[in-house]
């Protein structure tokens, strides 16, 4: 009886016909590599021990079903991918009043923070700059930049939630506490 290793540099030798039986099934090469190598790595410790042929037709087998796992993937993937789609087109932009609306505190409020924390909040939050891009031109890695923005944002809501009291807990829409004059939430 073959040893697991012996059986294993059989299935290693006929990796060529493996792939050209995927990719049949599969249709793109570097897809048909990856199906391949899972089967493989599945595989490992099941290579049955009886002898070439029935190691060969079992691994075929094993490259069937790993195909139709790959294709249950591919399509549970491409369901996600389709609901995001549709959520993403159902939310709706809030419109320019709306926006206007929301509390003037907040920017007023930011500019308290430290300075390293505004700049953080305006580039990401109120640019729009990706967070990469705000690491680079910060001179800080992209992780101190995440670390640093979030940091930046549970202060500030922590000073809009201070200020502005009971219209913090609403969304600070309609929010009068940034009128000029004002002393903090007129609501509370």
């Amino acid at each position: 009886m073959p040893s697991r290793s012996e059986m294993l540099a059989v299935l290693g030798e006929k990796r060529r016909a493996f792939l050209s039986f995927l990719e049949k099934r599969v249709g793109r090469k570097d897809l048909t590599e990856d199906v391949l190598q899972d089967a493989f790595a599945r595989s490992l410790d099941k290579v049955p021990l009886e002898g070439e042929e029935s190691a060969v037709a079992w691994f075929y087998r094993a490259l069937r079903n790993a195909v139709v796992d790959h294709y249950r993937r591919n399509g549970a993937n491409d369901r996600a991918l389709a609901t995001l789609a549709r959520e993403l087109e159902e939310q709706v932009e809030p419109d320019l009043d709306e926006r206007n609306a929301v509390c003037r505190c907040v920017s007023r409020l930011s500019e308290t923070l430290k300075p390293e924390y505004a700049a953080a909040l305006r580039r990401i939050d109120v640019d729009g700059v990706p967070v990469q891009d705000y690491a680079a031109e910060a001179g800080i890695t992209a992780n101190n930049a995440g670390v640093r923005v979030f940091r930046a944002r549970q202060a500030l809501r922590k000073r809009v939630v201070r200020w502005c009291g009971s219209c913090a807990e609403r969304g600070c829409i309609d929010c009068t506490c940034g009128e000029p004059g004002s002393t903090g939430c007129a609501h509370s």
